[in-house]
């Protein structure tokens, strides 16, 4: 199972799964969710819910990925399929983003 610690502005915020090719999971951490002062990672995965569930990778995480000949590049050096956008995420958003939010791959 492919996962990701998904981080808002450098806080664990929750994780990111793929249980199978239709069947993706972001849950929020407790700590993350229980804190008053932080917002939900997107409005559309709002913090009033602990687990939200996708047959497709959530298009607010698809959102970070790059397209084009830098999706072309990213792919070819990593050894990526270019149609595999979870790994793509979890090898590309870890750390040079637009926005609050990256995306590190565990092994947990």
């Amino acid at each position: 199972m492919a996962q990701g610690a998904v981080y808002y502005n450098g806080v664990l915020a929750g994780h990111l799964k793929q249980l199978t090719p239709e069947d993706y999971r972001f849950t929020y951490t407790d700590a993350y969710r229980n804190d008053p002062s932080l917002p939900s990672i997107s409005l559309t995965l709002p913090k009033k819910q602990r687990e939200h569930q996708s047959a497709l990778l959530f298009p607010f995480f698809a959102g970070l990925l790059s397209e084009g000949i830098n999706k072309e590049i990213q792919c070819r050096l990593l050894k990526i399929d270019e149609e595999d956008d979870f790994t793509r995420l979890l090898k590309t958003a870890g750390d040079d983003t637009v926005g609050a939010i990256t995306v590190k791959e565990t092994n947990d």
